[in-house]
């Protein structure tokens, strides 16, 4: 099930990446860079973090041609975009619980410290985003809207603790999915958000 997931989800991404791009009037490169950068960069930093060699889109070029397809064929149906909000909220928040999980899988199956699994599972989570926003010149989406890097966080410690109880796997990536979806959704509904840091430099120079 997350097999077919990941790869809804990093198409999906792509195309957020390349929807990105043209908001900054990048070129042909420039959209395909993103949308790559987007959709595979978070597994990237993790497999780069955890020494997980080869990196995991080296061995299967078909992720290349996806992302980078996807971001080029975003270029053409961008004008109908607006309609398909949604369906994009609903895939992305599938492939921030699909990702999160999976790099939790990764990193268990290479025997590190839970400490570490629930890190990585954020890092591909999250990641992609942020590599995206800072590439097109803008504070990381994931860190000021509604929970996203938390509900990252939350899956990740649900699915480690339903794992430690020795519950089904299915079971426990059905659960562990639901609920990460479910979380999302309803940040995006009732706009959830962690309490925000706001610090003025001009009131210490009074």
């Amino acid at each position: 099930m997350l097999t077919y997931i990941f790869v809804i989800a990093i198409t999906a991404e792509a195309m957020s990446g390349a929807l990105a791009a043209g908001r900054r009037n990048m070129d042909l490169f420039g959209v395909a860079l993103i949308a790559f950068l987007t959709a595979l960069g978070g597994g990237t930093v993790r497999d780069v973090l955890l020494g997980n060699y080869p990196v995991t889109w080296t061995q299967h070029p078909l992720y290349i041609y996806l992302t980078i397809g996807a971001g080029m064929f975003t270029m053409l149906i961008a004008r109908f975009m607006h309609r398909l909000k949604q369906i994009f909220l609903l895939v992305d928040a599938m492939g921030l619980v699909a990702f999160t999980i999976i790099g939790c899988d990764v990193a268990l199956r290479l025997d590190y410290a839970t400490p570490v699994v629930i890190m990585a599972g954020i890092t591909t989570g999250i990641f992609g985003g942020i590599l995206r926003d800072i590439m097109c010149n803008r504070t990381p989406q994931v860190l000021r809207h509604e929970l996203y890097a938390s509900v990252s966080l939350l899956v990740a410690l649900l699915y480690l603790g339903l794992r430690a109880l020795e519950v089904n796997e299915n079971l426990n990536l059905l659960v562990s999915f639901m609920f990460g979806l479910g979380m999302r959704l309803a940040a995006i509904r009732y706009q959830w958000s962690l309490p925000v840091f706001a610090y003025d430099n001009d009131q210490w120079e009074d």
